[in-house]
């Protein structure tokens, strides 16, 4: 085996490493087409990489050469991930919702050579837009490159041999390109950041020992394999092998599906965590005294949590382990201990009830350009309210206009045809300029403050961070986003827009009727109204919202008020909501 430091040398031969480690283990499981659930080994999943791999040597593709997959979350995703790494390809992920344009930009500027689709409906998309791709030599679909029958000969009709395969995964060397993953850009078109087998696997010495998981173990898996962090998961976990539990498809279904799937390892954006935190205590506050004894049981869980639970308050919280935290434990499958997120701040009150109910979740940070992690809190040192401390072989130091900066192996070496940007982005000691803004505190915890080119400067002079404003309105159960204005203006103003369910919750609890339109309702506005107040009571006095506006629908992808991983595009609010704007300025 061409092991390298305890891991494979380089991703090309990833599965033909854990398949000698791991053998008959199960490497992953997913819904077969009965409802059940269906197995798959580790040297199953080898084979299947070798006839993803070799189909694609079938089609033509050449080492270093681009092949890009659009598809949703899935196994096949995994077999074609590492196939086009086995056959010393360069994977380029784009996420199924992508709209045409950007599309056809990832497509074009990563030159790619070959395109994987989910489905008909994704390949028909891919070639309406053949006469803007002179690269493009074939599009194919995922089930046909992966299929059993026939090594692929499917997709490519001359599927290549074994040995052709085996030679050139065994060429590829840690400096090469392993992904161009293209950032969700919330202004102009994404960057392809080029990332090597050598920056990944960085990520993962850094990062095993942190996160601790073996044979037995099950990582439920249903972010976008599109996006880094869960094709970082995905190594991690077949790494250590564990097995990969793929969800049905449905996001919809995925909190009920947590119970079945009983996984002991879970990655997740916050608003999952926020949800499961705001329904039950929703049901908890249906009863009568429920809101005082769900309060009371959260704090008796965090005392336990950290060993200072008074003698005295045993009975109390043992009756609350029975009511509330087992439930909660259950509804995530029971075996959860290990659980993790990112990408945007968590509330506080959340990471207290999970904590209280047993369930541990860790904040941590990193962008695609740094590997995918910088920092990372864990078991062994976790602070809340921070992202951790920077993980081993990465250094973080703050700049003087309080810009965090990273240097270290996983930090890329570029973006793909864009020396322009690569040199605003890494300066000439190789330091990462990650555009965000943060602190170090005296025990090395890195704490994110807000986002560099965000930054808000009102007509006169105050320096505003958004993200402080808007994240402190949405602990209100019952926003769903915020979105700070003011740049160039006297005072900040706030959109604002609802969460659907908790206002059902409250009209149902409360008898009330907001109408048709909830956004219009003076009780509504008087419970948004509420959490303006109690934000601004936390913010400097140039930070506090003067007014705001409710809006009649959540933002989204398609409407192209959100990025693929949900981030705000801005200027695409501003001008969409400009008359709304206009209107809170003028009154």
């Amino acid at each position: 085996m061409r092991a390298y430091d305890g891991r494979p040398r380089t991703l090309a031969v990833f599965t033909e490493w854990t398949a000698h480690r791991h053998g008959p283990e199960p490497a992953l499981r997913f819904r077969a087409p009965d409802g059940g659930w269906r197995r798959v080994s580790y040297e199953e999943l080898h084979a299947a990489v070798g006839r993803a791999g070799r189909a694609l040597l079938g089609l033509g593709v050449a080492a270093g050469e681009r092949v890009a997959v659009l598809a949703e979350t899935r196994p096949e995703w995994t077999y074609t991930h590492f196939g086009v790494l086995a056959a010393g390809a360069v994977l380029v992920p784009v996420y199924p919702t992508a709209g045409e344009e950007e599309l056809a930009w990832v497509l074009a500027d990563s030159e790619a050579v070959a395109v994987v689709c989910d489905d008909a409906r994704q390949e028909a998309r891919v070639a309406a837009l053949r006469d803007r791709l002179p690269k493009l030599r074939a599009v194919v679909g995922m089930d046909e490159l992966t299929g059993e029958a026939g090594d692929g000969a499917a997709a490519s009709g001359t599927p290549g041999p074994p040995d052709a395969l085996g030679d050139r995964a065994a060429a590829v060397r840690p400096a090469d390109d392993a992904a161009i993953v293209y950032t969700s850009g919330t202004t102009g078109l994404p960057k392809g950041c080029r990332l090597t087998h050598g920056n990944l696997g960085a990520v993962q010495d850094a990062t095993l020992p942190l996160v601790r998981g073996g044979p037995g173990d099950s990582t439920y898996l249903y972010l976008p394999l599109a996006h880094l962090l869960a094709q970082l998961i995905q190594f991690t976990t077949l790494l250590e092998g564990g097995e990969l539990c793929y969800f049905g498809g449905r996001i919809e279904d995925v909190v009920g599906e947590l119970a079945e799937a009983r996984p002991t390892h879970l990655p997740s954006v916050p608003r999952l965590f926020e949800k499961v935190h705001a329904v039950v205590r929703s049901l908890a506050e249906a009863r009568e005294g429920g809101r005082e004894r769900f309060e009371a049981a959260v704090r008796l869980g965090v005392l336990e949590s950290e060993g200072a639970l008074p003698e005295e308050s045993r009975a109390a919280w043992e009756a609350a382990r029975e009511t509330l935290y087992e439930p909660v434990r259950a509804a995530f499958g029971g075996r959860l201990r290990w659980a993790l997120t990112g990408g945007a701040p968590i509330a506080p009150e959340t990471l207290d009830f999970l904590r209280a109910c047993g369930i541990r979740v860790f904040e941590g940070y990193g962008m695609t350009e740094s590997g995918g992690v910088i920092s990372l809190n864990h078991p062994g040192a976790v602070r809340y309210g921070t992202v951790g401390r920077p993980v081993d072989g990465c250094e973080v130091r703050i700049g003087p206009d309080g810009e965090v900066l990273a240097r270290g192996p996983m930090v890329f070496p570029g973006y793909h045809g864009d020396p322009a940007a690569t040199a605003g982005a890494l300066d000439a000691d190789g330091w990462l300029h990650t555009g965000d803004l943060g602190e170090l505190d005296a025990d090395g915890f890195l704490r994110i403050t807000g986002r560099k080119k965000e930054l808000i400067i009102t007509s006169a002079g105050k320096n505003l961070t958004p993200s402080e404003a808007e994240f402190a309105i949405q602990r209100s159960r019952y926003v769903s986003r915020a979105v700070m204005i003011g740049d160039r203006r006297p005072y900040p103003v706030a959109l604002i827009t609802l969460d659907a369910a908790e206002l059902a919750g409250w009209a149902a609890r409360e008898g009330a009727d907001p109408g048709p339109a909830p956004w219009s309702s003076p009780a509504v506005r008087a419970l948004v109204a509420e959490a303006v107040a109690e934000a601004n009571a936390t913010l400097s006095r140039p930070a506090r919202i003067r007014a705001f506006r409710i809006l009649p629908a959540e933002f989204t992808v398609a409407a192209g008020e959100l990025t693929p991983t949900l981030k705000l595009r801005r200027p695409a609010i501003e001008a969409r909501y400009a008359a709304e704007i206009a209107e809170l300025y003028e009154e």
